[in-house]
Order: structure tokens, then C-alpha cells, then sequence
């Protein structure tokens, strides 16, 4: 086999995508990869961690809705911060050394399970770890995506990027559960680490020219400019209060559907991870045609969407019977959790980027980030304390119940409704004009009321 094959470009030229692909810049092809190497990681550890406390420390539905929000403590004490520090830091080595210390947290519970010293403590010290990474290097990732994409194709490459993530979830849960099942849900958690680290590697080749700006003012006035923007700006606030509720619902359903799969439905291991493929298949679907919904439809309509597609398959997973029918039902829950989350994922994340200043970015993400992750810690423990007191499918039934009257509140917002295009931004916020269309002719710096 010819060396060549391997070159950097080369499967590129060999599938002959299209002459404006994103795929044939070399430095986004690098970013798109790493997304989809550690994504295949992620897919372990997204069932390794919840399995290795249900099925080896017999945890409680409280002792998993702890588990959940405590990976959610470090958005609310750190986001703030996090932005501002952002906003003066070169954004690429902070994303390099996350993916580093997540392989390094993973690595650790193999290591506790083999000293016989594993506990439920030591997974709440992992979880904090990955929710630390991925406060301050998560945003940093979503910055690094702006500074490599032109402004006017953000839609496309997060729609590229949930892509990649998608191809993860579809090959990776049936991989993870045949791993979990062979290994043990500890050891399965090394894997995550290798790919992490391998991701870390082609992230290091990727070359970004960034001027910082010199003469930034103090730490507390700076963080009060990047929370002034957000709460300043109409569209934000809408945003932020829809993916907010949005990220209560979801994590209420979050920390009970792995007890639900193992103790109502009575699956294992293996049977989750096939499961958990129809959550690559929706976001695969959803990938591919979101991009196209949003032209079609507008990113603010198809924001809305993805909340009522999501609060649609929580629902239909409470009502799921113990039975074959119920495994379908389970499975298509997760399906339609995926089209769900990837509509809101690239529509939430460009129209936010799209009307932020460039010296803002990293203040804006921190500050959007806490505001719709403070709602998750007691989604978790809601989620966990209606699991252990009113049974499993409750947890489900509330959070389908509670999407579906945030979608109707979304969808009666006439500003968030009317978005038909990401609208432009000036060096001092938005500038409005023709292209972007709203409904009953409102203007986006008009007050607009929420519900």
C-alpha cells in the first residue's frame, strides 16, 4: 500500500469533494477530525460512567442525578470567570490540554476499580473533571470553530461538525457496549483516554493567527461588559432562557434512562449500546438535513423544532412498555432526542456566534454557556428525586411534558419566530437589515417579551 494514501489530503482528493467543501481546508479538516475522534470516546464514556455506578456500585436514582449535576457546578463557579480569561488567552492550547486531562480523568477509574478503592466519590471527582474541561475548554473549542470558519458558513460547519459527531454515535454505542460487555465498564473507560489522546495530537497541527488585544481592562469590568452584552441583547436573553429550560428537561430524563434500560427494561449491556445507535441515527439525519431546515425554515424556527422534536421522544419513552415494544420505543426515544438536539446544537451556537463582536467571543460563549447550564444541576436532581420517589418513566413523562410547553413559549416569541437568516454584526453588536425577515415587522433591538 503507497504512503501516499496517508498524506495529509489525500481521502480528501480521493472522495473529490466539492471545490468549496469545507472539508478541503486543511485546518478545519484537522478540527473536524479531532471533533469525530473524540466523539467515538465520548460514546464509551457516556455508558461506561453511568454503567460502572449502576451495575458496579448499585447507585440510587439520587446517587445518579448527583452524579449528573455535579459535572454541571463547575458552568455555574467557573463560566463567568472562564470568559474573561478566554478572551485573553490563545484559545487552541486550552482545547489541546482539556482533551489531555479528560484521558487523564478516564484513565483514573480503571485504575481505582484495579486498587479495589473505586467509589461513588471517585466518580464525582472524575465527572467534576470533565465538567471543569468542559466548561473552560469547550468554549474555547466553540471559539476555535469561529476563528477557523468564515462568519457566513458557521451553520454549515456546525452542521459538519454534528456530523461527525453523528458518525460517532452511530458506529460508537454498539463498539462501547461490546467493549463494556468484554471489559468491564472501568477498563472500557481506557479507550476513551487513547482517542482522546490521538485527537490532542492532529489539534496540535492546526495553525491560528490570533491577535489578542492589548490593554484588556480589569478582570471584573471585563466580565461585566460580557454579561452586559448578553442581557442587553434581546435575541441572547430569548436564546438563553428557551436552551435553559431545554437543558432542565434533558438532563431530568438524562440521569434516569440508563436505570430505566437496565431495571425496567431489563437490558444489558450490549442491548443499551444498540440502543443508544438510534442517537447517532437522528443525529446523522438530523445532520445532513439541518442545514437545509434552517435555509428553509429560518435558524430561530428550526431552534424551536428541535426543542418539541426532543420533548416528543421523552415522552414517547415514558409511555414505553416492558416489552419489545418497549425497547423500540426506548431506542426511538433517543432518536428523536438526537434530530432534537442537533437542530438546537447548530442553529443555538451560529445565530449566537453570528451577532457577537469578535473581541466579545469568549465572554459571550462563558456567559451563554452558565446561564443555560444553571437549570441543568437541578434538572439532574429533580430528574433523580422523581425517579426514586415516583418511578422511573416519571422522570421521563415530566421532562417530554415540560418540552413541549417550552417549544409552544419559544414558538410565540414573534422575534425568535421570524429569523430567517443569521443576521450580520458590527465591531459594536448587531446590525439589522433587510435580510434578516421578522414577523409583524419587529426589529431585533425592540424589547420583546418572553411567552
Amino acid at each position: 500500500m503507497k504512503l501516499a494514501f496517508f498524506a495529509p489530503g489525500a481521502w480528501v482528493r480521493r472522495f473529490a469533494f466539492p471545490s468549496d467543501d469545507l472539508l478541503r481546508d486543511a485546518m478545519y479538516r484537522r478540527l473536524w477530525l479531532s471533533v469525530l475522534i473524540s466523539s467515538f470516546g465520548g460514546q464509551v464514556t457516556m455508558l461506561a460512567l453511568p454503567l460502572t455506578a449502576a451495575l458496579l456500585l448499585h447507585a440510587t436514582p439520587t446517587q445518579m442525578g448527583v452524579l449528573t449535576a455535579i459535572e454541571v457546578v463547575p458552568f455555574v463557579v467557573l463560566s463567568l470567570p472562564a470568559g474573561v480569561w478566554l478572551d485573553r488567552a490563545r484559545k487552541l492550547p486550552v482545547v489541546v490540554a482539556g482533551e489531555l486531562l479528560v484521558a487523564a480523568a478516564a484513565a483514573s477509574v480503571p485504575l481505582g476499580w484495579w486498587l479495589d478503592i473505586l467509589s461513588m466519590h471517585w466518580l464525582y471527582a472524575v465527572a467534576s473533571v470533565i465538567g471543569t474541561v468542559n466548561t473552560v475548554a469547550g468554549s474555547a473549542a466553540q471559539i476555535v470553530l469561529a476563528q477557523v470558519v468564515e462568519r457566513r458558513r458557521l451553520v454549515e460547519a456546525h452542521a459538519r461538525n454534528a456530523l461527525a459527531s453523528s458518525a460517532a454515535e452511530v458506529l460508537g454505542p454498539g463498539a462501547a457496549g461490546a467493549l463494556i460487555k468484554l471489559s468491564g465498564p472501568p477498563l472500557a473507560l481506557l479507550a476513551n483516554a487513547v482517542l482522546l489522546g490521538f485527537s490532542a495530537l492532529i489539534l496540535r497541527g492546526i495553525r491560528i493567527t490570533e491577535n489578542l488585544r492589548q490593554g484588556a481592562p480589569e478582570f471584573l469590568p471585563a466580565m461585566r461588559v460580557g454579561i452586559k452584552f448578553v442581557t442587553g441583547n434581546t435575541l441572547l436573553v430569548i436564546m438563553a432562557l428557551l436552551a435553559g429550560g431545554w437543558q432542565l428537561c434533558h438532563h431530568a430524563a438524562l440521569v434516569v434512562q440508563i436505570l430505566f434500560a437496565t431495571r425496567e427494561l431489563g437490558l444489558s449491556e450490549g442491548a443499551i449500546g444498540l440502543c443508544f445507535v438510534g442517537l447517532g441515527v437522528g443525529t446523522i439525519f438530523a445532520s445532513s438535513v439541518g442545514n437545509r431546515i434552517s435555509r428553509r425554515i429560518g435558524p430561530g424556527p428550526a431552534l424551536v423544532l428541535g426543542v418539541a422534536i426532543s420533548a416528543t421522544g421523552w415522552l414517547l419513552g415514558g409511555l414505553a412498555p416492558l416489552s419489545a415494544l418497549g425497547v423500540a420505543q426506548f431506542a426511538a426515544m433517543l432518536m428523536l432526542f438526537g434530530v432534537g438536539a442537533v437542530l438546537i446544537f447548530i442553529n443555538f451556537l451560529s445565530l449566537r456566534q453570528a451577532v457577537t463582536p469578535v473581541h466579545l467571543l469568549g465572554r459571550m460563549t462563558t456567559t451563554m454557556r452558565w446561564l443555560i447550564l444553571l437549570p441543568a444541576g437541578p434538572g439532574a436532581l429533580v430528574g433523580g428525586w422523581l425517579g426514586e420517589h415516583f418511578g422511573l418513566r416519571a422522570a421521563l413523562l415530566a421532562a417530554g411534558a415540560c418540552g413541549l410547553v417550552l417549544a409552544a413559549l419559544g414558538w410565540r416569541s414573534a422575534l425568535l419566530r421570524g429569523i430567517r437568516s443569521l443576521p450580520p454584526v458590527t465591531e459594536e453588536g448587531i446590525e439589522v437589515t433587510p435580510a434578516v425577515v421578522w414577523d409583524e415587522g419587529r426589529r431585533l433591538a425592540e424589547p420583546e417579551t418572553w411567552g
